[in-house]
């Protein structure tokens, strides 16, 4: 089965339409698939479903997509950097469901897991848990959330093969991991596919089982908050 593809346009190529829903791995501004959500604009794909930790700025990430109107809905954790993602919220323009960060990537994880729903403590008593069953275990209460399983998976990696095995370098793991393995179909791009068997097997990330499509591409690996000092004067 052919995994690699030329380019991210083409590794979309028939699996996008609107109304889906997409899982993006990424944190902030580091691990996203920065080349896949470019060709989703490009592909002018509307009404879309993003769960996703963040929409990064306004001008990259989630954030471009937001600019052009194409995002109906952001399952996330945090609005944060994104002006426009705050703005839309608050004008009631896009639907936002927040999620606790740990709780949004066990929905993903159990997604990749069949698991349709898990109990957890985390928002009980606070405006996340409204609407949602709750539940006692041992005189403790929790909350139903549900297993999260999107149309598409978009992540990005370090490093491939032709398998699809994948290895994400250092904190960009992320939420990668998670999200590669809740979609029907996953595609990842890469800073580098390598050659068959060139990857041990003890530090891969994900299995090339999880992934569909692969690309390799050019990253421009944006800092999110530059925070430096003035050069001390001699």
């Amino acid at each position: 089965m052919k995994k690699v593809y030329a380019n991210a346009a083409e590794a979309l190529d028939g699996l996008l339409f609107d109304g889906m829903f997409i899982a993006a791995g990424g944190f902030g501004l580091c691990g996203i698939p920065e080349l896949l959500l470019d060709a989703i604009k490009d592909a002018g794909t509307k009404d879309l479903t993003f769960a996703s930790n963040n929409a990064g700025v306004d001008d990259f990430g989630i954030g471009i997509l937001l600019q052009t109107r194409q995002v109906k809905k952001m399952i996330s954790s945090y609005v944060g950097e994104n002006a426009e993602f705050m703005r839309q919220y608050l004008s009631g323009e896009l639907e936002l469901e927040f999620n606790p960060q740990g709780t949004l990537a066990e929905r993903m994880r159990a997604g990749g897991a069949g698991i349709p729903g898990f109990y957890t403590k985390t928002g009980v008593g606070t405006v996340i848990a409204e609407g949602k069953e709750h539940k006692d275990f041992g005189g403790e209460t929790y909350i139903l959330e549900n297993g999260i399983f999107a149309d598409l998976a978009i992540v990005k990696a370090w490093k491939a093969d032709d398998t699809g095995n994948l290895i994400f370098r250092k904190t960009a793991r992320n939420f990668n991991v998670p999200a590669a393995t809740c979609g029907k179909v996953c595609v990842a791009e890469v800073e580098e596919i390598v050659p068959r068997g060139s990857l041990d097997p003890d530090n891969i990330h994900l299995p090339g089982i999880y992934v569909n499509r692969i690309i390799q591409g050019d990253h421009e690996k944006r800092i999110e908050q530059r925070t430096t000092r003035k050069k001390e004067e001699a």
